[in-house]
């Protein structure tokens, strides 16, 4: 049933350093995961946030299904993800601590056809932190050209 669908937040690794991730289900409608299978989805912007108890993802787009009629959904509507007590008890705690986010690293559909968003507890770079991001990047495509095949 893997339809290979698979969208990556590529700017994730760039800004944060990510240090624990989890996987998590998502509350969505019908048209959403149509849309989602058709890959007309980005989580580049896309945070989580607590409400309360729960945890909703934010600014996530996923595009209107083409073939929706008036029950197509809102592009960017917030998202409850499913997760247990005892995961957002620890992702509660530690976003309460100071520098700490939660953002989402890849939308997949897993074998059985459901939706799973890998979310990650990150924390924020500097500027020279991303500066030794791109060298070390550059260091590896260098190695990588270099060594033999």
């Amino acid at each position: 049933m893997s339809t290979g669908i698979s969208i990556k937040n590529k700017r994730a690794r760039y800004e944060y350093f990510l240090e624990q991730e989890v996987t998590a289900g998502i509350q969505l409608t019908g048209t959403e995961i149509k849309s989602i299978r058709e890959g007309k989805a980005s989580i580049a912007d896309a945070y989580c946030t607590f409400t309360g108890e729960e945890l909703f993802v934010r600014a996530m787009h996923i595009a209107e299904y083409t073939f929706g009629t008036h029950y197509n959904h809102e592009p960017k509507r917030d998202r409850k993800l499913l997760l247990t007590k005892r995961e957002l008890k620890k992702l509660k705690t530690k976003v309460n601590e100071r520098g700490y986010t939660i953002i989402p690293v890849v939308l997949f559909i897993n074998d059985n056809g459901l939706a799973k968003l890998t979310i990650a507890l990150a924390k924020g770079k500097h500027a020279y932190d991303k500066r030794e991001t791109l060298k070390q990047k550059d260091i590896k495509r260098e190695i990588d050209r270099d060594a033999p095949r």
